[in-house]
């Protein structure tokens, strides 16, 4: 339900049912299907997205120097009329009028949703460094949501974490939501550029 951050939120859940013992596996899945909700006649949203899902095992591990160390979550619900669907839900249910209006695919405010995820992605990301005593530099690869390219290199450069470390490959799938990061993870793995006892630094921003 999370959206483009749905990925982090129930890697996040996932590691803490491992970590307090009530399973020693969990599937992690992100999956979405933009494309029953974009509408191809908007140039501003229809060229971004794709469908796509990709999904990770998280499990116990007696290695100390293996894990997840730690999360940043928080709720911003500012950015809310940048990028939305207008109806469909409770506030406006389905009728004659809304679907007219072609209400019922996303809407997006390219510009100011640029903004809000290159600011928050990095401050989601130097708030978790910042608290864990890890200079950008000591980061092996950034695996950032695929939302667009601009804002992870935009994001990255605040950063200071170098382009070569940095994991992007919306140019083969497009935006597909919930399911960029483990599929940025995969090809990442398949590339050889992610290895046992990397440290790796995961963002999104997103719903």
């Amino acid at each position: 339900g999370a959206a483009c951050s749905g990925f982090t939120y129930a890697l996040t859940t996932a590691a803490q049912m491992v970590m307090a013992g009530g399973s020693r596996h969990a599937l992690v899945i992100g999956a979405d299907v933009m494309s029953s909700i974009i509408d191809y006649t908007d140039r501003t949203t229809c060229v971004l997205f794709g469908d796509g899902a990709g999904a990770v095992v998280v499990e116990a591990s007696d290695d100390d120097r293996i894990g997840i160390l730690d999360f940043e979550n928080y709720v911003d619900g500012s950015g809310g009329d940048a990028l939305c669907m207008p109806a469909g839900g409770s506030l406006r249910p389905a009728s004659l009028e809304t679907v007219d209006q072609r209400l019922h695919y996303v809407k997006q405010d390219g510009a100011t949703v640029f903004k809000f995820a290159v600011r928050n992605t990095e401050e989601a990301a130097r708030a978790i460094l910042d608290r864990n005593g890890v200079k950008p530099c000591e980061i092996d690869l950034f695996v950032s949501h695929q939302a667009n390219r601009r804002i992870i290199l935009s994001a990255t450069e605040k950063l200071g974490i170098p382009q070569e470390k940095v994991v992007i490959n919306i140019e083969r799938f497009g935006n597909t939501t919930g399911g960029t990061i483990p599929l940025a993870l995969n090809d990442a793995v398949e590339l050889k550029r992610l290895k046992e006892g990397d440290l790796l630094l995961v963002a999104s921003v997103g719903a």
